[in-house]
């Protein structure tokens, strides 16, 4: 009798890391953390992330120097 083994359903940690890395500008519940943790307005958040991309730590560094 041959068994079926089950499909994995874990997460791998790789996407879990990427999607850290970025900030996800059209989406407001990103936008709010950012904004919150950097003391900047959601808007200052959103400008930030169309002027230097949506790599996190581009846009912290972008919030910081504004």
């Amino acid at each position: 009798m041959a068994t079926k083994k089950k499909a994995s359903t874990a997460k791998s940690a790789r996407g879990c890391n990427q999607d850290r890395a970025r900030v996800a500008g059209g989406q407001d519940h990103e936008v709010r953390y950012e904004a919150k943790k950097s003391g900047r307005s959601a808007s200052a958040v959103k400008k930030a992330v169309k002027k230097v991309g949506n790599s996190r730590k581009k846009v912290e560094r972008k919030l910081t120097r504004q």
